[in-house]
């Protein structure tokens, strides 16, 4: 008879987390993009949404809250309710590199990662076409003669941008300066500006600026040189040892129940076959696939290691934001 009691009682407790995995979702889903409206995260976060809805039975509301290079929005989510109406679209910059940089109001253990769902587009060093530079290294030369004059933007302090730049200063003991912005759209409004010598950030947004020749691409982050842009050298081909490797993730605070992650990461993963999605990925040039919670979870794990160590190795000393 305790037996019978005490299990029922069990029962009872968790009839709540039961329910909920069983209706859910029953009104909008909330999703807090990391970056700016503009670049090109936002629109890859909004088109997986909005080609997820269908599967999920209820609309994705999108909210951008950029700034910290998306760690403002991870710093909100998770404080969130682990209810499933609480969600991140944003980068893995917040999650792998930001911590490592300085303090942030989180850690990777604070989230349920539901799904990564492909590569951020091809990022790298822009000027102005009427600046003097040609090349990553007469770029480089120069701010080596001239200390202090040069200055670039970014999408805030901690990501792979501002690395790729830090990681040149230190190997060629420059001195610029950072001036981060809450995205990468807003960095480039500032240069086209005159306000910036150069920015570190998206490429794949701003290819027809280059082709109408109002700017140049000094250099590429990533592994490989971009179709768009194929006479672009990498960092690495310029003989600087950086690539930068960023994934999309859609994230849930920790606690949410399992049941809950698992519809989510069914939607999501359903509509990587979307046309539109398709579309937009391929034409941004980000690269689409598909890391389910628990191996999204893994990649982190493995990831998170070795760049930590590679950010200690360098010794930086980060401006606040």
């Amino acid at each position: 008879m305790k037996r019978r009691i005490f299990l029922c009682g069990i029962f009872v407790l968790l009839m709540p987390a039961l329910s909920l995995a069983q209706e859910y979702p029953t009104k909008p889903v909330n999703i807090t993009v990391g970056m700016a409206v503009g670049g090109a995260t936002d629109p890859a976060i909004r088109a997986i949404a909005a080609a997820s809805e269908k599967f999920l039975g209820q609309p994705f509301v999108i909210t951008n809250r950029g700034g910290g290079n998306t760690s403002i929005a991870y710093g909100e989510i998770a404080k969130a309710r682990p209810d499933g109406y609480h969600l991140v679209g944003a980068t893995t910059s917040g999650l792998l590199y930001v911590p490592n940089f300085r303090e942030v109001p989180y850690t990777l253990q604070d989230f349920v990662p539901i799904v990564i769902f492909g590569m951020t587009p091809p990022t790298g060093l822009i000027v102005r076409s009427s600046s003097p530079w040609k090349t990553l290294k007469e770029f480089v030369e120069y701010a080596k003669k001239n200390p202090g004059t040069v200055n670039y933007g970014t999408s805030g302090v901690g990501g792979p941008q501002h690395l790729a730049m830090e990681y040149i200063a230190n190997q060629e003991k420059i001195n610029w300066t950072l001036v981060p912005f809450k995205g990468s759209s807003e960095a480039f409004t500032a240069l086209l500006g005159g306000h910036l010598t150069a920015q570190s950030g998206g490429i794949s947004e701003i290819v027809s600026h280059v082709k109408a020749g109002t700017v140049r691409v000094l250099g590429i982050h990533d592994a490989k040189r971009m179709k768009s842009l194929p006479d672009v050298p990498t960092f690495k081909e310029s003989g600087y040892n950086f690539v930068s490797d960023l994934y999309l993730i859609i994230a849930a605070p920790k606690g949410t129940p399992p049941a809950v992650v698992k519809k989510l990461e069914d939607a999501f993963h359903k509509a990587i076959d979307d046309p539109q999605f398709i579309k937009l990925m391929t034409d941004m040039e980000m690269p689409i696939m598909y890391y389910n919670s628990e191996d999204s979870k893994k990649l982190l794990a493995q990831l998170y290691g070795p760049l930590e160590k590679f950010i200690k190795e360098l010794k930086l000393q980060l401006p606040k934001e």
